[in-house]
């Protein structure tokens, strides 16, 4: 114990008597009582106080049966120097057991806090109550490339959808369309629904009409054949 509270007014009024001497004594006896955090005997007290004179060892021995008792093993006890010993070593230990406690609940705590990381779903990222939701960046747009071949979905889709239209003849024209619109006008983010949108809006073609023409003439004429004959 390397620190103790000296009241200058006690001290006065139960050392203000002493000589200088006998000051000197008593102050390097209680320094080494709380350094080396025990008691004395005669021997070791004048050891302690460095008295080499024989002045100096009475005045070690005056104060040693003035402000000590001698107890049972040979030892100067002082009741002060105990009660504080024994006050700072069980703060010592509170203090000890609270950042033992302290440090458990910390250790405690991490683990926690990596088991969540652990169990989290992967690629998730932990949010803030403050932090804004992320939007997702606008796709860019693109120009049909040069020489764009029509692809086989798109065949299929337009069989599907308008089986009176001849994919390759509707292709044609909806490259040569797109290719010739300038700046953004040309642009598109889906071309596969572009796509599909201009097959869903081509009439019939030209050879279809007229394959319709004629059958309703066809119609028309036996019709018009049946009414003579019956006649």
């Amino acid at each position: 114990m390397h620190y103790y509270k000296r009241n200058l007014g006690d001290y006065a009024k139960k050392c203000g008597r002493l000589s200088m001497l006998q000051h000197g004594a008593y102050t390097l006896l209680i320094d080494s009582c709380y350094d080396r955090e025990k008691f004395p005997t005669l021997e070791e007290a004048i050891e302690w106080t460095w008295a080499s004179t024989e002045a100096e060892i009475e005045a070690v021995k005056f104060v040693l049966t003035r402000f000590f008792k001698l107890d049972d093993d040979g030892q100067y006890v002082q009741d002060r120097i105990l009660a504080e010993l024994l006050d700072y070593h069980a703060k010592a230990d509170t203090n000890k057991r609270i950042a033992l406690d302290r440090e458990t609940k910390r250790k405690e705590k991490s683990t926690n806090r990596a088991q969540l990381v652990n169990e989290a779903p992967p690629n998730q990222e932990p949010r803030t109550i403050n932090q804004e939701p992320r939007t997702t960046k606008t796709q860019r747009g693109t120009r049909l490339p040069t020489g764009f071949e029509l692809p086989d979905e798109w065949v299929v889709f337009c069989r599907q959808e308008r089986a009176d239209l001849d994919p390759q003849t509707v292709f044609a024209e909806f490259l040569d369309y797109w290719i010739a619109q300038p700046g953004q006008k040309g642009v598109k983010t889906d071309w596969p629904a572009t796509w599909r949108n201009w097959v869903r809006r081509q009439t019939a073609t030209r050879s279809a009409q007229g394959r319709n023409e004629h059958k309703h003439a066809a119609a028309s004429r036996a019709i018009f054949d049946g009414v003579f004959d019956n006649e």
